[in-house]
C-alpha cells in the first residue's frame, strides 16, 4: 500500500469512527438508501400526549403575551443586545428550561413540545430564537445528556431559570464544520487531578455572557502516541480565561452575543469532565443533533411569518387596479411559501418524535431537516421580499431584518455543503457494504463470506424488485402513497447504480452525493407531509369535522416534491458536471491581478 492509498484509508477510519460506524437499527432515512419504507418511525403522525399538550398550551398562551409586551425586535437588532429584561422573563415562562428534568427546576417538556415553544420565538425575533437555541439545545444540553447527577445538581438549577446562562464552544479557526479538527490542548497535571487547557475559540453564541461554557479540547489518549476530543465544563471566572471579542460585529442576528475567547494555562478540575474521557466528539455530534431539531422549529416560525406578510400585503397592495393577489406569479409564490411552511412543520415534528420515543441512530434525520428548513426558509423570504418589492429593502418593514438574519441558518451548525455530502455518504454506507460483501467473495471465495454475500446479495435484489408500501389509511391519498413508493424504489436503484459505476470514487464526487442527498431529503419531507395530511384527515372523521381543513398546500408540496426527487434523479446521468468542474479548474488556474 503506498503513501497516498494509506492515508485514504485513515481518512475512511477516521469518518467511520466519526460516523459511528457499526451494526445500527435501520432508521427511516438509511432505510431508503435501501429501497425500504420503515413505517413505524413516521406513522402514524406523532401527537403531543394530552396532558402535556393541555400545559404546552398555557405556557403559549403566557409566552405569546410575554413577548407581545416586551420583545422588540428592531430595537434588538438596533441596540445588538437582548435586554437581560428579556432573558429573565423567558426564564420566568420556563423557556431557557423547558426540557430539563422538573427535579433540577425545568419544566420536564418533550422536543416535540420544545419546538413548538422554538417557533413561537422563531416567528418573531432569530437573535431572540438563536439565544435561546445557544443557551437550551446547545449550551446545556450536553450537561442534560452526558452529566452526572452531581454535575447537574451543581449546575442546572440556576441554568434553567437564567440566572446563570450556557453556551457551546466547539468552533474554532481550523475546526467548524470539520468537529473532528479541534486544536485547543488539553493535558493532565502530573497528578491527574486537573487538566490545563490552552487555545481559542470562535464565533460563540453567548461566550461573553454565559456562567458555564461546554468546551471541546483534545487530550492525551493513555498509552498512545495520539490525542482526542473531551468536554469539559468551563467557568469563565477560572484564571486564564480571557475574552477576546465580547460581541462580533455582523450582518444579521445582531442582537447575540458571538464572541472569540482564548484559554491560556486555564486549570479545570478531571470532575468537569463532561461524559467519558476522549468521548467529547460523540458529546458534540450528539448535542448538534438536538439543536438542529429546534433550528427546523425556529425556521419554521420565521416561514409562518413570510406567510402572514405575504397574505396581508397581496391583499392590500394594488397595482394596475388590481390587488397583487390577483396576478399569477403573486399566487406561485404565497403558494409556495404555504406548501413549504406546511412541510417544514411537518418534518421538524417528526424528527422531534425520534428522540421523545428514545430512537437510535437520526442523525441523518436531524442533518437533512437542518438543510431542508434552512434552504427552504432563505427562499421564502426571497418569495416575500419580492411580493414587497422596494418597500422591502427599507427599514420600516422587518424583511430587510430577516434576510440578513436568515443567511447564517446555511452555515451554523454545520454548512448545508458539508451536511449535503454527509448525508449521501452515510446513506450510502449500508448498500455500499452490501455490495462490498459481494464482491470480495466473488474475488476470494470462502464459506463464510458465501453466507454474508448470500444475504447481502438477497438484500439487494429484494429491494431492487419490490416496490415499498407506504401505509395510509386515508382513500384520497392512495395514489400519493403509490407515487413515494415508486420514487422511494426508484431513488434505491439510483443508488445502487452509483455505487456500482463509480464505487470508492464517489467518496470525492460531491456532485453526485449532492443530487442523491436532494433526492433523499426530499423523500423524507414527502413523507412527513403525507405522514400529517393523513392525520389531519383521520382525526377530522373520528370527529365529525364536516369542515375539513384545506390539504392544497400539503398537495402541492407533494407534487412539486415528487418533480423535484425525479429531476435529482434523472440528473444523475444528464448533467454538466465535467463543464462545470473544467470551467472552475479553469478560473482557478488562471492568475487574476
Amino acid at each position: 500500500m503506498n503513501k497516498l492509498d494509506a492515508e485514504r484509508q485513515k481518512e475512511i477510519q477516521q469518518a467511520e469512527e466519526l460516523l459511528f460506524a457499526g451494526p445500527q437499527a435501520l432508521g427511516f432515512a438509511k432505510g431508503l438508501f435501501q429501497g425500504h419504507f420503515v413505517s413505524d418511525w413516521v406513522m402514524p403522525y406523532p401527537r403531543i400526549p394530552a396532558a402535556q399538550q393541555t400545559e404546552l398550551d398555557e405556557t403559549l398562551t403566557e409566552l405569546r403575551k410575554f413577548l407581545d409586551e416586551h420583545l422588540d425586535p428592531v430595537e434588538i437588532d438596533r441596540q445588538a443586545d437582548i435586554p437581560r429584561s428579556v432573558i429573565d422573563g423567558l426564564g420566568r415562562v420556563g423557556v431557557l428550561g423547558m426540557t430539563a428534568p422538573k427535579e433540577y427546576g425545568g419544566r420536564g417538556f418533550s422536543q416535540m413540545a420544545n419546538c413548538k415553544v422554538l417557533e413561537e420565538i422563531g416567528c418573531r425575533c432569530a437573535s431572540t430564537s438563536v439565544f435561546v437555541n445557544a443557551h437550551h439545545s446547545i449550551g446545556i444540553r450536553a450537561l442534560l445528556l452526558f452529566g452526572t447527577h452531581e454535575q447537574k445538581r451543581k449546575w442546572l438549577p440556576k441554568l434553567v431559570t437564567g440566572e446563570q446562562l450556557g453556551a457551546f464552544a466547539l468552533t474554532e479557526k481550523e475546526a467548524g464544520s470539520d468537529a473532528a479538527n479541534v486544536q485547543m490542548q488539553a493535558r493532565p497535571t502530573e497528578d491527574g487531578s486537573h487538566f490545563i487547557l490552552n487555545g481559542e475559540k470562535r464565533y460563540i453564541t453567548n461566550a461573553a455572557i454565559a456562567h458555564e461554557l461546554t468546551v471541546m479540547a483534545r487530550t492525551p489518549v493513555p498509552a498512545k502516541d495520539k490525542t482526542a476530543i473531551t468536554a469539559f465544563l468551563v467557568t469563565p471566572d477560572m484564571p486564564g480565561f480571557e475574552i477576546l471579542e465580547a460581541r462580533m460585529p455582523k450582518m444579521g442576528i445582531r442582537g447575540t452575543a458571538t464572541g472569540r475567547f482564548a484559554m491560556r494555562d486555564v486549570k479545570v478540575p478531571k470532575e468537569n469532565i463532561l461524559g467519558p474521557l476522549g468521548k467529547g466528539l460523540k458529546v458534540a455530534l450528539t448535542v448538534l443533533d438536538f439543536g438542529r431539531t429546534t433550528f427546523g422549529a425556529c425556521c419554521t416560525g420565521a416561514a409562518k411569518t413570510c406567510l402572514e406578510l405575504a397574505i396581508q400585503h397581496a391583499n392590500r397592495r394594488k397595482q394596475f387596479n388590481k390587488t397583487l393577489g390577483n396576478f399569477h406569479l403573486v399566487k406561485k409564490k404565497i403558494a409556495r411559501i404555504a406548501a413549504d411552511a406546511y412541510a417544514m412543520e411537518a418534518m421538524t415534528t417528526v424528527t422531534a418524535s425520534f428522540i421523545d420515543r428514545g430512537l437510535e441512530d437520526y442523525m441523518l434525520e436531524t442533518a437533512m431537516l437542518k438543510v431542508f428548513t434552512t434552504e427552504r426558509l432563505w427562499e421564502c423570504i426571497n418569495d416575500v421580499f419580492q411580493i414587497y418589492g422596494g418597500s422591502a429593502y427599507f427599514v420600516d418593514l422587518p424583511l430587510e431584518r430577516m434576510l440578513r438574519d436568515a443567511r447564517i441558518n446555511q452555515i451554523g451548525e454545520g454548512a448545508n455543503e458539508v451536511l449535503t455530502s454527509f448525508i449521501a455518504l452515510v446513506g450510502m454506507r449500508g448498500p455500499g457494504m452490501e455490495f462490498k460483501e459481494i464482491y470480495d467473495t466473488m474475488m476470494k471465495p470462502s464459506r463464510d463470506r458465501m453466507s454474508k454475500a448470500w444475504a447481502a446479495g438477497k438484500s439487494r435484489l429484494g429491494a431492487t424488485i419490490r416496490v415499498p408500501d407506504v401505509p395510509v389509511q386515508s382513500e384520497q391519498l392512495r395514489g400519493h402513497a403509490r407515487q413515494l413508493g415508486r420514487l422511494i424504489w426508484r431513488f434505491n436503484f439510483a443508488v445502487n447504480r452509483a455505487l456500482i459505476t463509480y464505487r470508492e470514487p464517489i467518496l470525492d464526487m460531491q456532485l453526485v452525493q449532492q443530487r442523491i442527498a436532494n433526492a433523499a431529503m426530499d423523500l423524507f419531507a414527502s413523507t412527513c407531509v403525507l405522514s400529517r395530511k393523513d392525520s389531519e384527515i383521520q382525526f377530522g372523521r373520528r370527529n365529525g369535522d364536516a369542515a375539513a381543513p384545506d390539504h392544497s398546500a400539503a398537495d402541492l408540496f407533494l407534487r412539486q416534491s415528487f418533480r423535484r426527487i425525479r429531476g435529482f434523479l434523472a440528473g444523475l446521468t444528464d448533467n454538466d458536471d465535467k463543464s462545470v468542474l473544467a470551467t472552475a479548474d479553469s478560473c482557478l488556474a488562471t492568475p487574476r491581478s
